[in-house]
């Protein structure tokens, strides 16, 4: 068997972040729909950044934020993402790498230029996004390491990026690679609109069992079985996949097993200032408890501490060491 190197190993979006403050003025002034994603092409791309007022760039991607989460609460991490040689490829790698993740993935040395996110941030936390996907959809199942995935714990799929044929077959080959490891197989499903293009695809992996444990908010949820009935979406989660969890931002989040479904209430938080990355960061603390032999309950208060940390500042980083955090809390890792 295949030695054991991380606790969690990320594939996803590789994505340079870049965070303005906005009045709900300007996301009218642009046809923007407040608190949620539009992909975009380059041109626009470059007319949103001439518009916005004064940014910070930081490495993103949800799944790389989830896995930057990780490392800081100790874990041995690493990530596969797709970036071009170029600046923002560069900001990239250092960044994730600086964060004391494994970043191995050969960049393009041609095509799209590395993906970048636009995040406007309303003066109530709120957050908008408008993403050009560029380089960050050409992972091909060739960037996919054998002993890498063979030697993480868990390895977690970002569901943003299962439109591309190739990054879905690299997907496939990571999970193959991970259960033959005996490993742990885990997927967010990203967005309610993600859900919506891909449900009967994000199904099947759930009850094929290529996927051990999925992680949605209730809006995905309910996209995912089409119905506004909590319970019924819940009773059917249950049959379909071994292990979830289903995050409520102020009212916490659902641990969901076959046997039962249990509640975790979230911890408070002084005053919302950017809800960006909130469920990426929960992914981030239950994964480290499931790797490290925790609860699910105890994975889900790791999970709520770390989404209560970054919902309190601007960016999906964490800006205070989680492990610390973790032990100021008793919820030791």
């Amino acid at each position: 068997m295949t030695a054991l190197r991380y606790d969690v190993l990320g594939l996803g979006n590789a994505i340079v972040d870049v965070i303005a403050r906005a009045e709900d003025d300007f996301l009218v002034a642009h046809g923007m729909r407040k608190g949620g994603m539009a992909l975009i092409d380059e041109a626009r791309a470059e007319a949103v950044y001439a518009a916005m007022g004064p940014a910070v760039e930081i490495s993103g991607g949800s799944a790389a934020n989830t896995i930057v989460g990780t490392a800081s609460f100790g874990a041995r991490a690493a990530f596969a993402g797709k970036v071009k040689n170029d600046g923002l490829g560069g900001v990239f790698a250092h960044d994730i790498r600086a964060a004391k993740v494994a970043f191995d993935t050969a960049p393009a040395e041609g095509g799209p230029a590395t993906a970048r996110c636009f995040i406007m941030v309303t003066p109530d936390g709120e957050r908008t996004m408008n993403t050009y996907l560029g380089a960050a959809q050409d992972l091909h199942p060739f960037d996919i390491d054998t002993d890498t995935v063979a030697g993480a714990a868990i390895t977690y799929l970002e569901g943003y990026l299962w439109d591309p044929e190739n990054a879905k077959n690299a997907f496939l080959k990571a999970a193959e690679i991970a259960h033959a490891a005996g490993r742990t197989v885990a997927l967010t499903l990203s967005d309610a609109f993600c859900v919506d293009r891909w449900r009967d695809e994000f199904l099947h992996l759930m009850r094929s069992g290529t996927v051990d444990l999925v992680f949605a908010n209730e809006a995905e949820l309910h996209s995912l079985y089409q119905t506004a009935d909590m319970d019924a979406a819940l009773a059917q989660l249950r049959q379909d996949v071994a292990l979830a969890a289903v995050t409520r931002s102020e009212k916490g989040c659902l641990v969901v097993s076959r046997e039962e479904t249990t509640a975790v209430k979230a911890f408070p938080v002084q005053r919302v200032v950017d809800t960006t990355g909130a469920g990426d960061l929960f992914a981030a603390g239950f994964l480290v408890g499931l790797a490290r032999g925790r609860s699910t309950v105890e994975a889900a208060r790791l999970g709520a501490l770390a989404a209560a940390e970054i919902i309190q500042h601007l960016g999906a980083r964490p800006e205070t060491s989680l492990a610390e955090l973790a032990r100021d809390n008793g919820l030791l890792v």
